[in-house]
């Protein structure tokens, strides 16, 4: 097992233990499909969206699979548990252009002020004989926050992907890198392409040379990165910006696509999705589609004969 995958497994162990803590207790053999439907229903009405709650019981579907496999079970308790039903028509939310420039800004004014912060803090030790910090004056990126930012904005990863994607995934001879293999996506592992950004980030951030590890974005005290929540919100704070997660990046990264007319099945594969049910989140965005369909009808009419 490489490290990314036992990263990942480690990953979907937290998860699982997290998201299914009252039953860690129960013995597989005990766990009941009236159980799970209990747990999903409290998860629903506690805000938790269907799409989350779906993934955390495929997880769990998965696992209790493996058991069945092993011979641990006779079957699985949740054979007759189906997943919740989404609305692909929900409301996407994404960034204006607006809201990007002032992201966009926020973001370079912060790394200026973690560069004026190294600075003052190696006066002061210079001032007491101390050893110095690296200086961060001549570094593009200072710190992780704005890379991955403008990563998610050009490739639409999704967050779990960014924080697994390694050196050996990029391919900065093609302009392109592999989708990290994420275990609670059930799709294609597939190459996206990098536009000029994305290559010009992962340069520079690479330059930098800011950690020895193969992860791109490692964490702090550990190889995989949690989060970056912190620093996250408080740049959307700057920015003046309300309601948006960082998965809504990846929205971004697909609306301006669709917006730009690139057509639905193209961004299902550069997205990763497997299901083009899930693309159609976006169609709303392309109207000008629909009456390019219908103009072709104009051009044959156009070339036929008139009839008598």
């Amino acid at each position: 097992m490489g490290a990314i995958e036992y990263q990942n497994c480690r990953s979907d162990a937290r998860s699982t233990q997290f998201s299914f803590a009252a039953l860690l207790e129960t013995k597989l053999g005990a766990i009941t499909a009236w159980q799970i439907e209990k747990w999903r229903s409290q998860r629903l009405q506690g805000g938790v969206k269907a799409t989350t709650a779906n993934r955390d019981l495929d997880d769990l579907r998965s696992s209790l699979a493996k058991a069945v496999a092993w011979n641990l079970l006779p079957s699985s308790p949740l054979a007759t548990v189906r997943r919740s039903k989404v609305d692909n028509n929900a409301a996407v939310r994404f960034l204006s252009d607006e809201e990007e420039a002032g992201l966009r800004t926020a973001l370079i004014d912060r790394d200026q002020r973690i560069r004026l912060a190294r600075a003052s803090a190696n006066r002061w030790r210079v001032a007491r004989n101390y050893p110095c910090l690296p200086s961060l004056s001549e570094a593009e990126f200072p710190d992780r926050l704005r890379p991955m930012v403008l990563l998610s904005l050009n490739t639409g990863l999704r967050r779990i992907e960014l924080f697994s994607l390694t050196w050996g995934d990029i391919d900065f001879a093609n302009a392109e890198s592999n989708r990290p293999r994420v275990q609670s996506k059930k799709r294609n592992d597939a190459s996206s392409s990098l536009n000029e950004e994305a290559i010009w980030a992962l340069r520079e951030w690479r330059d930098r040379d800011c950690d020895a590890s193969d992860i791109i974005f490692p964490g702090k005290t550990e190889d995989h990165l949690n989060n970056v929540r912190r620093s996250w919100s408080s740049t959307l704070d700057v920015a003046g910006i309300e309601r948006f997660r960082w998965h809504d990046l990846r929205h971004t990264f697909a609306s301006r696509l669709v917006m730009a007319g690139v057509d639905l099945n193209t961004v299902r594969e550069l997205l990763g999705h497997s299901d083009f049910k899930t693309t159609l989140r976006y169609a709303h965005l392309a109207p000008a589609h629909k009456a390019a369909a219908v103009a072709t009808l104009n051009k044959r009419r156009i070339s036929s004969p008139p009839h008598d």
